[in-house]
């Protein structure tokens, strides 16, 4: 008997525009499908739909969800609130926005219970502590949040659990132990899984079979061995391709164009203008899916012509630079009050090179590169530019100084200001840091963009009209207007897709071989890692544990800790 069955799911906006059309999934007990594709692809959407719930502006407007036996669509509102929960639970993306601030761990819990369960028994299923039940959401880490959730998710004990993203942004020990939770819920419960993401390598990790969405239809299902192996769509070789490996540090091969928007969509195969494969057969209208092997479906009409998956070449590290340090921090301390979050902190930056630093959420990797650029004021330490000792804040700093250490930060979104053009946006650390004058300024707009790749129209839209990866490169360019020496990116890929995350990828590898940059990388992702960087600096609570090459790191780790993480990095290689 199948825990979870969909037919002929469609959802709409207002408009009339599908959003979701033809999805046909089914699920049995202890099963777990991952479905993936980029932002935009409608997978969220149709995650929530099996809860029987439409965003604002979106509606169900045809296809049958069966839950346990239970037509979801069929019920009224009020039927279908109690179901959640008791039939299906939902796991969000954003665990600290999901938890209520002001109640403590042990009563939000107990709020969403339908039935008396011992709150202890739940925290223990999901290995947290009773102490945990005291404390408020605050209090607690990212990964210990997003616990509270799943035991949130298990307090009715549903036959169906939907995931939505839940370890995106954790380091890799968090995110390879909520994986283990996962792993437990499918083993101790019999409980089958919905995992959504846009990360296939961490989908290998545990999903039986895969779906594969593209501008809201499934376009290739199988399992997962299968499809990670061969698939048959040239969209999911193109995001497989698009993964870095740190077991296999190859350059990833980045798919052209970007996912096309609801309102954008062709007439004839979504994926057409993006695809090697098309041909006028193609833009004449949508493909069938069509079974290509037993469980094995794929929604291509030369799906027999696509090839097996390639990697890119194998990058080289840096030449070591012939000077001295560009930048070097000696002995560096820092902290939030009590916490500890740079102990004794030592290294160098070579012009041209390329520096991770990697660790656990918490290790002190923002804080040290804030430190950096002057918005975190150390409690000791030198930081010396050139040779020249930089002031503790920013205002304090010369503005040459101000313009040769560029900051880019995690989110774009919220670094550009909403209220201007991306072409003023640019133009204005020119202004500011260089003398330029407003024309002057302005007339560089373009080629800057060109540089990162975008077009010139872009200089007239404002943030919230670009995609994620299109206000990503746009954050590039503004910290490449003041023509630094050091640029310190800070988790700049950890929320982009697979595909995006490998255009930024290549993009800042070719700006560094042609502008000479030095960059602070700081990420969770060792497969970034052994793409983006010659150099690893390894952080456990504020103190460095181990350093080297790439290579000596990842593929010897001498330090229990760099092992562990190492040990827990998703990987393609073996599944």
């Amino acid at each position: 008997m199948s825990v979870l069955s969909v037919t002929g799911l469609r959802i709409e906006l207002a408009s009339g525009q599908p959003v979701v059309e033809d999805v046909d999934l089914s699920l049995g007990p202890g099963e777990i499908l991952g479905l993936v594709g980029e932002s935009g692809s409608g997978k969220s959407t149709t995650a929530l739909a099996l809860l029987g719930f439409a965003r604002t502006g979106t509606s169900i407007v045809s296809g049958d969800v069966v839950v346990a036996g239970r037509h979801v669509l069929q019920l009224e509102e009020n039927a279908r609130r109690r179901v959640r929960g008791e039939l299906v639970s939902y796991v969000p993306q954003d665990a600290g926005q999901a938890l209520n601030p002001s109640l403590r761990i042990g009563a939000a819990i107990s709020d969403v219970m339908r039935r008396p369960r011992d709150v202890f028994e739940l925290l223990a299923a999901v290995d947290l502590s009773e102490g945990t039940a005291k404390r408020f959401p605050h209090q607690l880490s990212g990964g210990q949040q997003q616990r509270v959730t799943i035991a949130m998710a298990l307090c009715c004990g549903p036959p169906l659990i939907v995931m939505d993203e839940p370890t995106t942004g954790l380091d890799v020990i968090t995110q390879a132990s909520v994986l283990d939770e996962v792993r437990r819920l499918r083993e101790e419960q019999d409980a089958a899984i919905v995992y959504v993401s846009h990360d296939l390598a961490v989908v290998s990790q545990l999903a039986d079979r895969i779906a594969v969405m593209y501008a809201g239809r499934i376009v290739e299902e199988g399992p997962a061995a299968t499809l990670l192996e061969r698939p048959r769509h040239p969209y999911t070789r193109g995001l497989l391709q698009s993964i870095p490996d740190h077991r296999r540090p190859a350059r990833p091969i980045a798919m052209p164009g970007t996912a096309v928007g609801v309102e954008d969509r062709p007439p004839g195969c979504a994926f057409a203008p993006r695809c090697p494969q098309q041909t006028a057969e193609c833009l004449q209208a949508p493909p069938e899916p069509a079974w290509i092997a037993d469980g094995h479906l794929v929604r291509c009409l030369h799906s027999a012509a696509t090839p097996p998956i390639t990697l890119g070449d194998q990058r080289t590290p840096a030449q070591e630079s012939g000077g001295g340090a560009l930048l070097d921090v000696r002995d560096l301390h820092a902290g939030h009050g009590t916490v500890v979050a740079a102990d004794g902190v030592s290294f160098e930056l070579a012009k041209g090179e390329c520096l991770a630093l990697v660790g656990q959420s918490g290790s002190g990797k923002t804080t040290i590169a804030r430190c950096l650029v002057g918005l975190h004021r150390p409690d000791r330490g030198t930081i010396l530019l050139d040779g020249e000792p930089l002031a503790d804040r920013v205002r304090r700093r010369t503005v040459d100084q101000r313009r040769r250490v560029q900051y880019i930060f995690q989110s774009p979104y919220q670094s550009l200001n909403p209220r201007r053009q991306i072409g003023d946006e640019l133009a204005r650390p020119a202004q500011v840091l260089r003398g330029l004058s407003a024309a002057q300024a302005r007339a560089e707009v373009g080629a800057l963009l060109e540089q990162v790749r975008l077009p010139a129209r872009t200089a007239e839209r404002y943030p919230h009209q670009l995609s994620g990866g299109e206000r990503q490169r746009v954050a590039i360019a503004r910290a490449l207007a003041a023509t630094p020496d050091v640029l310190v990116c800070d988790e700049i890929t950890s929320a982009l897709d697979v595909s995006v995350q490998a255009a930024i990828l290549e993009l800042l590898g070719e700006l560094r071989a042609e502008l000479g940059l030095s960059a602070l990388f700081i990420t969770h992702d060792l497969g970034v890692v052994s793409v983006a960087a010659d150099r690893v600096l390894v952080l456990d609570r504020g103190a460095v544990c181990e350093s080297g090459t790439v290579s000596d790191i990842l593929s010897a780790p001498a330090h229990p800790y760099t092992q562990r993480l190492v040990a827990a990095a998703p990987s393609l290689i073996g599944v």
